[in-house]
């Protein structure tokens, strides 16, 4: 079946094309040309007339929503927030999990990593929204900015330990938060990237110096800039310092009002650039939930008003990607594209999923969102059909 998808303009991940005109056989893109090249085929007409369309969203940093957790790693679970996401605009994530018991975060990697083949094998026909890889927040995070994680299951960096959760996963760990003070930090980031793995650092009371090693031995981004770490000073910059000033370092952001200020919304945003600035939700299982208690990860959490708590801290988020998107244009004054970036183009490169993620290309599922010059999603489209 042939669908054809027209608007004002197209960000591709790469380039802005005007009258855009794309596509879709079976699911996939065909050909993306413009008004001007091409005339409109034969196929299902979807006109967004005033709309840019975009690559779908890509969040590196959610643990759940829909009332479900991704630890759990059901397929009932990973379906609920998967038809959750697709609404929301959101093509592809990490699974992120939370400090659990090891046996637990075992068991709930290699589910994981189960219901992530099946998805890639095709099994899955539904228009929903399937993890393509897992985020490892904890178990090797500070105490001193720990959040919500348990203190009590926090462990120092070990590589044995690391190598059963990998291996575990079947190898879909893509990303793994790492406190870069902790003894074995520098040596957990050189052998988790030689694997594969992309290392951010957070949950972090470091101070520059201590951060410094950790990058050089191969982290590549940070994790919710500014959340759980420690504080910029004047004379000792640290670990946040250091994460603002690289121009080579990714930097993730909850730009839901709650987490982040605005102003340092656009401190983070003229620091980081449209190269190097990546939007996430940080989402847990109350997203587009009612107030009350929910779980994240093996813990109770209570939403009330927009906020996730848990004794007293914030405990994820129940922001969606799309609404992370319009807040940072309101609180920027940045470009719809530079917006889509940050959502899709940044993400996939920091990740190493640049083909599967974050553009619009010939070949590629055509997975797509239509948005105002607000931000605002008007529609999503999930392997060519509208959700």
């Amino acid at each position: 079946m042939r669908s054809v998808f027209t608007a004002d303009r197209l960000w591709d991940g790469r380039k802005v094309v005007e009258s855009p005109v794309i596509v879709v056989e079976d699911g996939r893109i065909a050909s993306i040309a413009s008004r001007k090249e091409a005339a409109i085929p034969a196929g299902e007409l979807h006109a967004f007339p005033g709309l840019t369309l975009g690559p779908a969203f890509f969040d590196v940093h959610i643990h759940g929503s829909a009332g479900h957790d991704v630890m759990e790693a059901t397929p009932e679970a990973l379906l609920t927030i998967g038809n959750f996401l697709v609404k929301r605009g959101v093509g592809a994530y990490l699974a992120t999990t939370v400090t659990a018991p090891i046996d637990a975060t075992l068991r709930s990697l290699n589910g994981l990593a189960k219901l992530i083949e099946k998805a890639q094998e095709g099994a899955q026909e539904q228009i929903t929204t399937w993890p393509i890889g897992i985020h490892l927040e904890g178990p090797f995070l500070s105490h001193a900015k720990r959040g919500v994680h348990p203190p009590d299951l926090l462990l120092a960096p070990q590589i044995d330990v690391f190598d059963r959760m990998f291996e575990a996963a079947e190898g879909h760990v893509r990303l793994m938060t790492l406190a870069p003070e902790l003894p074995g930090a520098a040596e957990l980031a050189a052998h988790a990237t030689a694997k594969g793995v992309r290392v951010s650092v957070g949950h972090s009371n470091a101070t520059a110096a201590e951060t410094d090693p950790v990058l050089a031995a191969g982290a590549t981004s940070a994790t919710h800039t500014f959340n759980a770490m420690r504080p910029l000073d004047h004379r000792e910059p640290g670990i946040l310092g250091v994460v603002l000033t690289r121009d080579d370092l990714f930097a993730e952001l909850i730009c839901d009002g709650i987490h982040t200020a605005p102003e340092l919304v656009r401190l983070w945003w003229k620091a980081k650039g449209a190269e190097r600035a990546i939007l996430i939700t940080d989402g847990m299982a109350a997203a587009g939930m009612p107030d009350g208690q929910y779980m994240l990860g093996g813990f109770p959490v209570q939403v009330a008003n927009g906020k996730a708590m848990a004794n007293g801290v914030l405990a994820g988020s129940v922001l969606t990607l799309d609404r992370a998107l319009k807040n940072f244009i309101e609180f920027t004054g940045a470009t719809v594209e530079n917006g889509l970036r940050l959502l899709g183009a940044n993400p996939a490169a920091m990740t190493g999923f640049s083909d599967r993620a974050g553009s619009v290309a010939v070949g590629q599922p055509a997975n797509l969102v239509a948005v105002d010059a607000a931000g605002r999603l008007v529609q999503a489209i999930h392997a060519g059909r509208i959700v």
